[in-house]
């Protein structure tokens, strides 16, 4: 069953999102690399300005169909009012269901449990069996600008158990979730993130990024790689965090590449603790950067609090530093101890406390020796998170029986 397999990808975000770039889009390369033949229906943040609605990357055709439920420009996020947003989703699922409905595929493969997709689903079914990727909590990792959304979104987010013939998860708290909604254990299969070999394994010119950036060669850096929404990153708590380290280092610095609906206000945070001379902020930058800028860490960091969006989260930044050998700090909730394999590829602390942080950023900072044993440790594991290694793991999804 798993031969030559003609796939519909339904994604209600863009490809340059974190999960299209760290997830779906490698999955559907990688399916396309491994004989299968996958075209992907998605949505794009500014889809009116979008030059390029329909093209072809590495053997996957992308079609961009209709507007994404928010709107972003440049390194902003802005979310449209009640009315709006019930305009745009009905003409998404609309164009969706149209594009489903045309496709040739005989696979509808739902990337993440979102009203939108399953609804243009659903529509464009034609007895075609429907999977669905759950890469997060998506009730409680959103944010909502009316009351009426959240149940919404967690009715669908939950009722896929009735829909779906298989279900993909990256972490370990989604599995048991949707055990414990009734799902079958058999017919959800672990798919843990990884990164491309392409972007990650090779020799990566960084000689001039810390010229560019205005960074001393010898600072320690300090970078989060991510989006800038305090709700599902608290950014908030490694800006104090960084505050205390500079007490320590001052010649340390900080760097947060991405955009946000708090890009704003956590520049206004930097000021006011006094350590916005000693931060950048990149803003939102092309994916093909985005390696560049963690090789020059010091040290990487993934901010958490112990709550359902961290636990539901495997995340792709750890993947990204483990690939480059650069050692991480994150906080010990979910999976992050097994990804970290124990602490042998980084430093775990207390999560939502930003004097565990600090210490922990301050622990490797000061320590190179162990840096030094973290990336050597790293270049030993990084193998297994290759997506032409993960693949495999996947494609089991389609194996199940309807």
């Amino acid at each position: 069953m798993t031969e030559n397999l003609k796939i519909a990808f339904v994604l209600t975000q863009s490809l340059e999102s974190p999960g299209g770039l760290g997830r779906f889009g490698p999955i559907a390369r990688e399916l396309t690399r491994n004989g299968h033949n996958v075209e992907i229906f998605c949505l794009h943040p500014d889809w009116r300005n979008l030059e390029n609605k329909v093209y072809i990357d590495k053997g996957v055709k992308i079609n961009y169909v209709s507007q994404m439920h928010i709107h972003k420009k440049r390194s902003h996020k802005y979310y449209f009012s009640s009315r709006k947003l019930l305009w745009i989703s009905l003409l998404a699922i609309i164009r969706l269901s149209r594009a489903i409905w045309r496709s040739q595929a005989e696979i509808i493969q739902l990337c993440k449990p979102h009203p939108i997709n399953i609804l243009a689903a659903l529509l464009a079914q034609r007895g075609r069996p429907i999977y669905c990727d759950c890469d997060d909590y998506e009730a409680e990792i959103n944010v909502f600008s009316s009351r009426w959304q959240r149940p919404i979104v967690k009715y669908f987010e939950d009722g896929i158990i009735n829909i779906a013939t298989g279900i993909t998860v990256n972490t370990h708290f989604n599995l048991e979730r949707y055990a414990e909604l009734g799902y079958s254990r058999q017919r959800i299969i672990f798919v843990p993130n990884g990164v491309e070999r392409d972007r990650f394994d090779q020799i990566i010119d960084i000689t001039d990024v810390r010229q560019r950036l205005g960074i001393d060669p010898e600072s320690p850096l300090i970078v989060y790689i991510g989006t800038l929404g305090v709700k599902s990153h608290p950014l908030d708590l490694l800006l104090e965090a960084f505050s205390e380290v500079v007490d320590h280092i001052p010649q340390s610095r900080l760097l947060l590449v991405g955009g946000g609906e708090d890009y704003d206000t956590l520049k206004t945070k930097a000021q006011c603790l006094g350590v916005y001379d000693k931060t950048l902020f990149t803003g939102h930058q092309p994916p093909e950067e985005i390696p560049r800028y963690l090789a020059i860490a010091t040290v990487s960091v993934d901010p958490v609090r112990d709550d359902l969006v961290a636990k539901a989260r495997y995340p792709l930044k750890i993947v990204e530093s483990i690939a480059l050998s650069v050692p991480t700090v994150t906080g010990d909730v979910g999976d992050r101890r097994n990804i970290l394999m124990n602490g042998a590829l980084g430093v775990l602390v207390t999560p939502g406390s930003s004097k565990s942080l600090s210490e922990g950023l301050l622990f490797l900072l000061t320590n190179p020796d162990l840096r030094k044993k973290i990336a050597a440790a790293a270049k030993e594991y990084k193998e297994s998170y290759y997506w032409e290694n993960i693949i495999h793991e996947f494609i089991k999804v389609y194996s199940l029986a309807g």
